[in-house]
Parts: structure tokens; C-alpha cells; sequence
């Protein structure tokens, strides 16, 4: 079990791994050894998240996530395969922890009478130094 919270805990099974090539430098042995890791884990049918968490780690997600819901993290930061899956599961642990944030709602406001007098201020300025661009030409 990959701990996440207190309350939320990612069963191993539910990921998968994959070892493919890395790209980058590295030499003659980055095309010998497939030391980056493809990580897989399915947000949609994870019993592990609640549903207000998988909902808002699709959205972070972003183009990180296929259409049928599964994540996809791939780590090659590293040369051997071992760091690659700790940094890959470390890059999945911080997303899901983020999204077990729940966001602060927006309470509307209305503007103060100060901000509205120096608003109106503002466009009486501009549109004095409007009027001193007209073509009438004045008497020096």
C-alpha cells in the first residue's frame, strides 16, 4: 500500500509499470537499456479514491490522463529504473494529494465606494488627455 493521506491509501496492484527507452543524452547505453518507467494507473475505476478526488485528479491531470480515464506518468529523470519507479510513484502520490485539496469557494464581493470613485477618476483623466489629441488646433 502507497500511502497518501491519513485516509487514502493507493493498493500496488493498481499500477502498472512498464520500462521503455529513455530519450536524451546518456551515450551508447541509452539505446541498450530501457531504465525509464511508464507508469499506468486508472482513476476511474480505483476503489482506493473517493469520488470527489478522482473528479478533481482527472482535472489536474490534464493531458496526462487517456480518454478512458487512465493516468499515465512517465519518469526517465534518472539512469537506473529503481530511481525512475520512485520518482514516478513520488509524481503520482503528489498529484493525488493535491487533489484530495478541496478548493476554497469564491464568495462574490461587491466593489467598495473608494474603488469606484477612483475608477471614475481614472476615466475622466483619460478622457481629458483624449480631448487635448483632437485636431483643433489652439492658441499658444
Amino acid at each position: 500500500m502507497i500511502q497518501v493521506t491519513n485516509s487514502i491509501a493507493i493498493d500496488e496492484d493498481e499500477l502498472q509499470e512498464s520500462f521503455i527507452r529513455a530519450s536524451g543524452p546518456g551515450g551508447q547505453n541509452v539505446h541498450k537499456v530501457s531504465s525509464a518507467v511508464q507508469l499506468r494507473f486508472d482513476v476511474r475505476r480505483s476503489p482506493s479514491l473517493p469520488e470527489d478526488v478522482k473528479a478533481r485528479l482527472e482535472r489536474i491531470a490534464g493531458k496526462r490522463l487517456t480518454g478512458d480515464g487512465v493516468l499515465v506518468i512517465t519518469a526517465q529523470r534518472f539512469r537506473t529504473q529503481e530511481r525512475n519507479r520512485e520518482d514516478a510513484v513520488a509524481r503520482l502520490v503528489e498529484l493525488v494529494r493535491q487533489a484530495t485539496e478541496r478548493p476554497k469557494p469564491r464568495r462574490p464581493t461587491r466593489p467598495t465606494l473608494a474603488s469606484k470613485q477612483r475608477r471614475l477618476e481614472a476615466k475622466g483623466r483619460r478622457a481629458d488627455i483624449k480631448k487635448g489629441r483632437s485636431g483643433k488646433p489652439g492658441f499658444d
